[in-house]
């Protein structure tokens, strides 16, 4: 294992609006703040999304198991970002439930918020660390550097 200790620095409290995609407007909250490396929450709901729920077997590069909704989900996530280059990346894993079922998954691409999602980040501070490809799996993982 490889790792940095940091500090928190900064926190921000927003709220996305019905209709907007989330994650384009973590992105731009983040290039807008400067915000480099920060772990996010999210609470609220959803109408439609994609996501990855695991690849569809264990081999490198994984081959991702693909879910599309779009029939109104709550929502509950946990993700980070980090850069790479000049684009924020974001890594967000959620529990989307309707009625009694529920999935966890890595939201990914567009989604849609239903009424509203709330949204927590935590900068964190004095680590340098940034997303890269990685080869071997084709995902872009976190790389800590000096």
């Amino acid at each position: 294992m490889k790792y940095q200790q940091g500090s928190i620095g900064r926190g921000f409290l927003a709220r996305t609006e019905h209709g907007e995609d989330p994650l384009e407007e973590i992105k731009a909250l983040a290039r807008e703040e400067r915000i480099r490396v920060a772990v996010f929450f999210v609470l609220g709901a959803l109408q439609r999304g994609s996501a990855v729920t695991g690849p569809r077997e264990i081999a490198l590069p994984p081959v991702p198991h693909w879910f599309q909704f779009d029939d109104g989900r709550e929502v509950v996530g946990l993700g980070t970002i980090l850069f790479d280059g000049d684009e924020p990346i974001l890594h967000l894993h959620t529990a989307l439930g309707r009625e009694e079922k529920a999935v966890v998954c890595c939201l990914r691409e567009a989604a849609e918020v239903f009424i509203t999602l709330e949204v927590v980040i935590l900068e964190l501070c004095g680590i340098n660390a940034l997303r890269e490809l990685d080869p071997l799996s084709g995902q872009r993982v976190i790389r800590l550097s000096s």
